[in-house]
């Protein structure tokens, strides 16, 4: 049996009478029972024996259910509450046999046990022209789109508008797929299922999405001529995008429900930011660090000195550099950078750049030669010819 097919008289089935066990019987044992039946009927042992083929699909029916621990539990909990030594108490409406017209057991459930028709379409699925078909909800589309920001605003946050074209439902058909004012029946394919059981031999099967109703469930006469029985279509809107502080050049944002709309009271899909950052004319960004290049003269770095710097969004900060400072050095000044995502800040990173003039008045030109003369870097180069004419280095 099909777990997508169930009809009324599959409810009073003994399933462990049929594998030959108890019902207090182990997971271990049902299954040992019935690999013990399924070799002595399998059809390739006994061909043209009808019977043993019967017999062969009957005991998996029987164990596709209570071989698994979740539909034993609830194919226990049916026949415990409706059963009867395998049947219901009282018969079926419009007879004994259950064949009543009209006789929908979705329906004797739900009035019987609040609902608990549900947890018996959950065992079996819900399948045939007297069975009600629930169509599955069906999750939105994710969305992708961009979005270009300046420095600033990645340091800080900013809420942006973004016009977004998405996949949606159908808007003459709202999402059936079927002509406006025809009325849908159960797709015979899947008869109401919304997917297939596609059998790949072994005792193993997949299941499939209908290809006739796509998994819609039903199926109209005639198509929708807008979406020609897509159920699908385009919408524009335009919606508000917080984009968080801190976020970086290339980052992907992910912003929950605001992708296409879902079907059937499914939910919406997600919305996929990726963030293009412009370059700042003055500070770049490193991590959750900010960094700087502060230009510097040769006294400066020689001599020492206090220097003002500027940082992004606040007051300028005096940096020591000390006497000696070589070219290329950085320093860090603390709490002035991105926002972290924990809220605080990363740091500055200011590196200095000594310059050179380009041209030199009189007084600089003296001082400068007085400094040569003095000889003070005169042995700057000497270990440069000393390593290269050692073979060893």
């Amino acid at each position: 049996m099909s777990e997508t097919g169930i009809r009324a008289d599959w409810a009073s089935k003994d399933y462990y009478a049929e594998l030959g066990v108890d019902k207090k019987a182990t997971q271990s044992e049902i299954k040992k029972a019935y690999r013990k039946l399924a070799r002595a009927n399998h059809p390739d042992s006994n061909p043209g024996d009808t019977a043993k083929h019967e017999k062969f699909k009957a005991v998996a029916e029987a164990y596709d259910v209570v071989g698994d621990e979740k539909k034993r539990e609830k194919y226990d909990e049916v026949q415990r509450l409706y059963g009867n030594g395998g049947g219901f108490r009282g018969g079926f409406p419009g007879g004994s046999s259950g064949e009543g017209a009209g006789f929908d057991l979705g329906d004797l459930l739900r009035d019987r046990a609040g609902g608990f028709g549900d947890l018996f379409g959950d065992l079996f699925g819900s399948r045939g022209g007297g069975a009600r078909t629930r169509t599955r909800p069906v999750r939105g589309a994710d969305v992708e789109s961009s979005a270009t920001i300046g420095f600033t605003d990645a340091l800080a946050g900013v809420t942006i508008s973004l016009r977004l074209t998405s996949d949606a439902a159908c808007p003459d058909c709202h999402g059936t797929g079927g002509k406006p004012g025809t009325q849908p029946h159960i797709c015979p394919e899947c008869e109401g299922a919304g997917f297939i059981v596609n059998s790949s031999g072994g005792g193993f099967s997949i299941n499939e999405t209908c290809p006739r109703c796509g998994g819609r469930q039903l199926i109209y006469d005639e198509v929708c001529p807008t979406c020609h029985g897509s159920g699908r279509g385009t919408s524009s809107r335009t919606i508000q995008a917080r984009i968080p502080a801190g976020v970086k050049d290339g980052q992907r944002i992910r912003l929950r429900g605001k992708g296409g709309a879902g079907e059937n009271g499914g939910g919406n899909g997600d919305l996929f930011v990726t963030v293009k950052v412009t370059p700042h004319r003055l500070f770049g960004r490193k991590g959750d660090n900010l960094t700087l290049d502060v230009p510097v003269s040769f006294d400066e770095v020689a001599l020492g000195a206090e220097i003002k710097i500027p940082t992004l969004g606040g007051t300028p900060v005096t940096l020591k550099v000390p006497a000696g400072t070589p070219h290329g050095r950085t320093f860090r000044v603390r709490g002035r950078g991105a926002t972290k995502k924990d809220g605080t800040k990363g740091d500055l990173l200011a590196t200095v750049q000594v310059q050179v003039p380009a041209r030199l008045n009189d007084a600089a030109r003296e001082a400068i030669a007085g400094y040569r003369a003095a000889g003070v870097d005169g042995t700057l180069r000497a270990n440069l010819f000393t390593k290269a004419d050692d073979a060893s280095a």
